[in-house]
């Protein structure tokens, strides 16, 4: 692997070794395998979805709407979402977000097995998700770091949470093309619902300091405003977020697009949709397991670069073929190339905050991350509507790549200001 990828610096025997150290952890250790079953869930969710929409339709722009009307919610609330977690207890949100979470699972299970189902539910029903992942979604990634036991094994549980996301994307997509084939979207929807169980059984064994909640008396736009003045006057941290805006928008809507792509240009049915996500995930497990080994965050700046680089050619080449064996070939590069940029992005972004301002700044990434995608989800299902997914996903992985130039082209200057910052930081001290 590091042979073919030297920015990595990592090498699977230490990435299994850091993966242990941080596994030690006995509140990590529970979260995560508890999220390790729900996660498999959402995932067969997640291509099920997908699948019923399109069998529902048959138009790659309603599966551009449906991801749009999805994850818009975590766009507009994930930022204040950041702000508000300062006085919540995060375990109790996220605890309350997994029930509403298997709640709607439940429901649309109901709705598909009795044949009532129409796409409005469907649109719906993601809509309401969509609002409980606005919350969700920052307050998991705050999360961890008070589940961890020392700071230093961070870096490591960044990218144990990416082996546990994609793991679940390579075992979910396949489970659930294979079951959709065999039975129908609906039992997908009730597997997922059961799945979140575990989570919440995970949860409710933790045991944690107390975290001091100080009250403010600053509104919560005056805070999210700080946050986000913070993040746009700090070189690093700015160039960042601008790069995973890019790969969010034009980039990762090829997720909202696959079911299309697979019957359009490949003449495959669910089944081959679901290997398609799995070689995603495959691609994404390489990379994380791989980051875990790293010792230190030093040449993940150029780490982040390439992996969008290699994003963006993957996709524009997958964009070009015609056979599922290529295919297959191409998406493992695609995912390998997507997950090195958000896990390296995120890894970055920790390391560089201050910690007075980490929730609202992990609540931009998240409203970045999980929120611009469904913007891009409606532009490009409006245009591989006109121009067809193959020419859509070709121009958006000409652009991802192109950035990736950009950010590659600006990291003397990135790195001269966090020089600056950490300067600065030792003074304060």
């Amino acid at each position: 692997m590091n042979r073919l990828f030297p920015h990595l610096r990592g090498t699977p025997s230490a990435g299994l070794g850091r993966i242990a150290r941080t596994l030690k952890s006995r509140n990590y250790r529970l979260f995560f395998t508890g999220q390790s079953v729900s996660l498999t869930g959402f995932w067969m969710q997640r291509v099920a979805m997908g699948w019923l929409v399109y069998r529902l339709t048959g138009s790659p722009l309603y599966l551009g709407l449906i991801d749009f009307a999805g994850q818009i919610p975590t766009f507009l609330l994930s930022p204040l979402a950041g702000v508000w977690l300062d006085r919540w207890d995060l375990r109790k949100t996220i605890f309350l977000c997994q029930v509403l979470s298997m709640a709607q699972a439940f429901l649309l299970a109901f709705l598909t097995l009795s044949g009532l189902i129409r796409f409005g539910h469907v649109l719906v029903i993601a809509i309401f998700l969509g609002i409980v992942n606005g919350f969700e979604l920052p307050a998991r990634q705050s999360f961890v770091v008070h589940l961890v036991e020392g700071r230093e094994n961070l870096p490591g549980a960044i990218a144990l949470n990416s082996v546990l996301f994609n793991g679940a994307r390579l075992i979910g997509p396949s489970l659930g093309g294979l079951v959709i084939v065999a039975i129908g979207e609906g039992l997908c929807f009730t597997v997922n619902g059961f799945c979140y169980l575990a989570t919440l059984a995970a949860l409710a064994l933790l045991k944690l300091k107390e975290r001091e909640r100080l009250p403010s008396s600053r509104s919560a736009l005056t805070e999210f405003r700080q946050g986000l003045s913070y993040a746009w006057s700090f070189v690093p941290i700015r160039n960042i977020l601008l790069l995973v805006t890019i790969l969010s928008f034009f980039g990762l809507p090829y997720l909202a697009l696959l079911p299309a792509f697979a019957e359009e240009s490949l003449a495959g049915g669910a089944q081959a949709l679901g290997f398609l996500m799995t070689a995603t995930g495959l691609g994404s497990l390489v990379s994380a397991v791989t980051l875990a080994g790293r010792s230190s965050v030093s040449g993940l700046d150029r780490a982040l670069a390439f992996g969008a680089g290699l994003f963006g050619l993957a996709l524009v080449l997958f964009s070009l073929t015609g056979t599922f064996s290529l295919s297959f070939f191409l998406m493992i590069f695609v995912g390998l190339g997507m997950n090195l940029s958000y896990i390296t992005a995120n890894t970055l972004i920790q390391s560089l905050v201050d910690d007075d301002k980490r929730n609202r700044v992990m609540g931009l990434y998240v409203m970045i991350l999980s929120g611009m995608a469904p913007l891009g989800s409606f532009v490009t299902g409006l245009a591989a509507g006109g121009m067809g997914t193959g020419r859509t996903f070709l121009y958006g992985g000409l652009v991802c790549a192109a950035a990736a130039a950009l950010f590659l082209r600006g990291l003397p200057r990135l790195r001269a200001a966090t020089a600056r910052s950490a300067v600065a930081a030792r003074d304060r001290t």
